[in-house]
């Protein structure tokens, strides 16, 4: 198969959808990949290492959309990109369609079979090709929210872990998945004080198990938000619903409960943001401010680190990328209906029924696309 690995376009985003490594593995199962040349230089990956793979080298940017059959990518394609995206192609990437209705009927318009790398499953109900992400997102979150509670930052000049005769700071984290749990084990490893508010409590069950009542465990109600507004210094939203637009947990109205100075990072912003003020911001410019509270909503944050995020992202990738290409994307997911779930746009149709209540559109049966 004919396998394109593009460079990112997006803003700030320096990860690349494949290693060198990952490419080996590709070219000797007899596939042929072609590179976007400086793909990989922003994740430490040089043309020649590619090259070394046995993969080729392609500086012609609309050749390679064009010759491919599998393409590869990391983030949702941009406008230029889906204009360059065909009947008869396969996308294999994140999407987060259920927030992105431009996005949505663009793909459907290009006739091209897309794949989700966030709605698909496994057999314990996890999202494993989210969950490397997630991961690397919910410790990130801590950081950049440390950093934005700097007074230069806008922030209220609180040192997360404080210093002896001083309090450290309140940390809440809306969501105990992967994301919620990896930032509140940064928050709680820092010297935070630390809450976790989620509607399970089976995972509050989990968590306070595994780390042995050292951060709170609060069911998540209205009320425990509430409070959560009113003492937090950092608040870091963790929502997720797979493939759904996250819920809006935060109203501005609330903002004026919270304290002056204070900080939200919202992880969810993928997916169109849990807190009502939010909106998509890039590395460039991260944070801004309403009613005096900061934000930090940048929606790529892995590509922040993108070396470690391209060798976590290619690690959960590869087995379905493989499949893809020895077996080709009908026969890939009838054979697994894990990697079927991550079926959201085939010609001209969304398969994925979040999507498609998102916007109104109707949806067809994913099985039924494929035969």
């Amino acid at each position: 198969m004919k396998i394109a690995v593009p460079k990112e376009i997006k803003n700030h985003e320096y990860r690349v959808a494949l290693t060198p490594t990952g490419a080996r593995e590709l070219v000797a199962r007899g596939h042929a990949v072609a590179v976007q040349a400086g793909a990989g230089e922003g994740a430490g990956f040089a043309d020649g290492d590619y090259q070394a793979a046995g993969a080729t080298l392609n500086a012609d940017v609309e050749a390679l959309w064009r010759d491919a059959e599998l393409i590869l990518k990391v983030k949702e394609p941009q406008p230029e990109e889906v204009a360059r995206l065909t009947r008869g192609q396969t996308l294999f990437t994140y999407l987060h369609l259920a927030a992105e209705e431009t996005l949505t009927r663009g793909l459907m318009q290009s006739g091209a079979t897309c794949i989700a790398y966030e709605t698909i499953t496994d057999r314990q109900g996890g999202l494993p090709l989210l969950a490397p992400m997630s991961t690397v997102a919910g410790r990130m979150a801590v950081q950049a929210g440390a950093h934005s509670l700097e007074k230069a930052q806008g922030g209220a000049g609180v040192l997360l872990p404080g210093v002896p005769g001083v309090a450290p700071a309140r940390v809440a984290v809306i969501g105990g998945g992967v994301v919620g749990e990896n930032a509140a084990r940064m928050a709680l490893g820092l010297g935070a004080e630390v809450t976790v508010l989620d509607k399970s409590i089976p995972r509050l069950e989990v968590l306070d198990d595994r780390y042995q009542g050292r951060m709170k465990t609060v069911f998540s109600t209205a009320d425990a938000i509430d409070e959560a507004v009113r003492e937090s210094d950092l608040i870091v939203g963790a929502v997720l619903i797979p493939g759904a637009a996250a819920p809006k947990l935060i109203t501005r109205a609330m903002l004026a409960e919270m304290k002056p100075g204070s900080v939200l990072v919202d992880v969810a912003i993928d997916q169109g943001g849990c807190f009502e003020t939010s909106r998509p911001t890039t590395h460039a410019e991260p944070t801004y401010i309403v009613d005096g509270i900061v934000h930090y909503c940048v929606a790529n944050m892995p590509g922040a680190v993108a070396r470690t995020s391209t060798q976590a992202l290619t690690n959960a990738t590869m087995p379905f990328v493989i499949a893809l290409a020895d077996k080709g994307w009908k026969r890939a997911l009838a054979e697994d209906p894990h990697f079927l779930a991550g079926l959201n746009v085939h010609d001209g149709q969304v398969a994925y029924a979040a999507v498609a209540e998102a916007f109104d559109l109707s949806c067809a049966d994913p099985a039924s696309l494929i035969g």
